[in-house]
C-alpha cells in the first residue's frame, strides 16, 4: 500500500525559510547559479544555521514524538538537487525528522503542493508564494531578516493570524480601501450575523485546531498549541469577525482588535512562533519583532 499523508498537517517549505542561506543566495543574485551550487558543494557538510521558520517547524514536529504521525514537513525548494543534499543534512545535524522533498533548480516547485494536500506553504520567493495563492494554496512570503523566535514557550507551537484577506476574505477590506473607516465600520454592523467567506488560511487555523484536539490530554513537555487572532479591526467591526470563527466552529486562544495600533509591540508579548498579515506595513511592523509572513492576497495586494 502506498504511504499517505491523509489527516497530517502537512507544511511546505524552502530552504531559505527553514534555513539561513541569505548569504549563498547573496551569491546567486550577484553571479549564477554555478556559483551557487559549486559554494553549497563545497559547503555539503556544514550544517546551515536556523532561518526564521525553523522555531515552527522544529515545534511542530515534536507532535510526533509519541510516534504517531501528526505533522509532516516537506521541503520544496529552487535549489537544485547537489544543494538539497546540504538542506537535508542540515535537517539530520539539528534532528528534524524531515525525509521528503522536491528540489527542482530554479524551476517553481509549488505545483507539488495539490499532491501534498498541503496547509502551508512558506517561502522566500514572492513570485512562487503569489502563484500558489492564485492557485488556491494557502502561502506565505516569509521574510528572511524577521526577528528569530522567542524561546519563552518551548512547548507550545503559538500562531497570530491577521483577520481580513488572511483567515476571512477581502470583502471588507474592499469597503475600507475604497469607501473609507466610516463606510467600512457600518458596513460590518450590517452584515454582522452574516458569516466572512473563508479566507487562504482558514484551511490551516482549522488544522491547528484539530491538532490541538488531538491533544487536548496533553501531559507536562508534551506540545500544546495557542492561536491569536490580531486585528486592526475594533467595535463594532469586531463582532462579525468573532461571530465567522463561532459558524465556522473554530476557535482562536486570544483575540486582540488593535484599531490600527500598529501590530508589532502586541505581536512581542504575545510570543509567536509566526504571524502572518496581508499588509506590507504590519508585516515590517512585526519582522521587528516576532517572525512574519506575508500573505499577498486581497485588495490590499492588487488581487
Amino acid at each position: 500500500m502506498a504511504a499517505s499523508l491523509e489527516g497530517q498537517l502537512v507544511v511546505a517549505i524552502s530552504s531559505r525559510a527553514l534555513f539561513d542561506f541569505e548569504q549563498e543566495n547573496a551569491v546567486f543574485v550577484g553571479s549564477d547559479d554555478q556559483a551557487y551550487m559549486a559554494l553549497q558543494k563545497q559547503q555539503l557538510d556544514v550544517p546551515a544555521k536556523p532561518g526564521v521558520a525553523f522555531s515552527l517547524v522544529q515545534k511542530l514536529l515534536r507532535f510526533n514524538s509519541d510516534g504517531q504521525q501528526r505533522v509532516e514537513v516537506v521541503i520544496l525548494s529552487r535549489n537544485d538537487p547537489v544543494s538539497g543534499l546540504r538542506v537535508m543534512k542540515s535537517c539530520q545535524h539539528y534532528g528534524l525528522p524531515i525525509t521528503r522533498g522536491s528540489f527542482t533548480r530554479g524551476r517553481a516547485p509549488w505545483h507539488y503542493l495539490k499532491p501534498l494536500q498541503a496547509n502551508l506553504f512558506l517561502s522566500a520567493h514572492l513570485p512562487d508564494m503569489r502563484a500558489a495563492l492564485e492557485a488556491g494554496e494557502p502561502a506565505a512570503q516569509v521574510l528572511p531578516q524577521s526577528r528569530q523566535a522567542s524561546d519563552a514557550y518551548p512547548d507550545e507551537v503559538r500562531i497570530a493570524f491577521d483577520g481580513d484577506a488572511v483567515l476571512f476574505s477581502d470583502e471588507a477590506e474592499r469597503v475600507f480601501q475604497t469607501q473609507g473607516l466610516d463606510a467600512f465600520q457600518q458596513h460590518e454592523t450590517e452584515k454582522a450575523a452574516q458569516p466572512l467567506a473563508a479566507g487562504p488560511f482558514k484551511p490551516l487555523l482549522g488544522a491547528l485546531q484539530r491538532l490541538q484536539h488531538a491533544n487536548s490530554g496533553k501531559t507536562d513537555g508534551q506540545m500544546g498549541i495557542r492561536t491569536a487572532l490580531v486585528t486592526a479591526r475594533s467595535a463594532p467591526a469586531h463582532e462579525r469577525a468573532i461571530r465567522t470563527l463561532m459558524e465556522w466552529q473554530i476557535e482562536v486562544d486570544e483575540a486582540l482588535f488593535l484599531g490600527g495600533l500598529a501590530k508589532g509591540e502586541f505581536l512581542a508579548e504575545f510570543k509567536p512562533d509566526f504571524f502572518f498579515d496581508d499588509q506590507a506595513g504590519h508585516i515590517e511592523s512585526a519582522a521587528a519583532h516576532v517572525p512574519a509572513g506575508h500573505v499577498a492576497s486581497g485588495i490590499a495586494n492588487g488581487a
